[in-house]
């Protein structure tokens, strides 16, 4: 099995060497790194064309930023591993965890697996009550909906078999991806799994760029693609 790992990526100057570093001494087999460049503006560009080019696959840069889910539309399209993770180029979310992501679809008993930052006993920071309030909110809109039974809808930790993406066709831009993404795959009668992960949250001083604006677009994206009539797919 070969990995592709997508990692979108805007204005993490100081953080997108570790987590390159970190995703390839990650404790998988064959994978293939994909960074997307949303454009940053922070020197994250230039250090990933002068100076890290060596440590991915492939590197795509955006002439314009359009956003997280404008980024991975970019990345997927780049694939060639079997199997497709979402790793965020800060470090709020540790690589060394793929085996535990992984294990469900490699038993063959998942199409797709979501990892949990509220389920299980794995440490995470303590960072914003009202983040953990919001997504909560909007996982079980999600939920109510999707007639799944997710913890985590908003997790960055999402893991797709390539022929899944394969079905489906991105259309938002920035962070409405995840519930698109999760209405688009629950229409599609996938097997999905979630499994607990650990979380390194950051603050805003640190990088954090979710706001509460992302939160309705994100409530927006929840009832249009859930209630909208049309090909599972989203074509």
């Amino acid at each position: 099995m070969k990995l592709s790992v997508v990692i979108p990526c805007y204005n993490e100057v100081a953080t997108i060497r570790t987590i390159l570093d970190s995703v390839r001494t990650a404790p998988v087999g064959e994978k293939e790194i994909i960074v997307v460049d949303d454009c940053s503006t922070d020197g994250t560009r230039e250090l990933l064309r002068d100076k890290l080019s060596g440590l991915a696959d492939k590197i795509i840069f955006h002439e314009e930023n359009q956003g997280k889910g404008a980024a991975l539309r970019s990345g997927f399209k780049q694939v060639e591993g079997d199997v497709v993770i979402i790793q965020d180029a800060d470090l709020e979310y540790d690589p060394q965890e793929y085996p535990k992501l992984l294990e469900p679809i490699l038993k063959k008993n998942a199409d797709v697996v979501y990892g949990s930052r509220f389920a299980g006993g794995q440490p995470h920071r303590v960072v914003y009550f009202w983040h953990m309030v919001g997504n909560r909110i909007l996982t079980l809109t999600s939920n109510m909906l999707t007639n799944l039974n997710l913890t985590d809808m908003e997790t960055c930790f999402k893991v797709f078999k390539k022929e899944v993406l394969e079905k489906i066709q991105i259309e938002e831009n920035r962070f409405g991806f995840e519930p698109e993404i999760t209405a688009k795959v629950a229409k599609l009668d996938c097997i999905i799994y979630e499994v607990g992960i650990s979380y390194y949250g950051r603050t805003y001083a640190e990088g954090k760029k979710i706001s509460w604006k992302d939160g309705f677009r994100a409530l927006y994206a929840i009832l249009k693609y859930n209630l909208r009539r049309n090909s599972k797919s989203g074509r």
